[in-house]
């Protein structure tokens, strides 16, 4: 199971842009921080944990909504 999640954070990293804003904003500030191919390993954490939280619940995944600046 871990690769498979390493290898879907692989392709996720390829298609930031296409995100959620949620995700896409965390991950833009986790790849500020670190290289990108090391932000590849939390990123498969996220993405577990959230298949985790949906299978326990039994609910449908719903991504945040993350609130932008805008600039006057």
């Amino acid at each position: 199971m871990r690769r498979l999640f390493v290898q879907g954070a692989r392709a996720a990293m390829r298609f930031q842009a296409k995100q959620s804003s949620g995700l896409s904003a965390w991950l833009a500030q986790l790849t500020s921080r670190t290289h990108p191919k090391v932000a590849i390993v939390p990123l498969a954490n996220h993405l577990a944990r959230m298949a985790w939280a949906v299978l326990a619940k039994g609910e449908p995944y719903r991504p945040r909504v993350v609130a932008s600046a805008v600039a006057a």
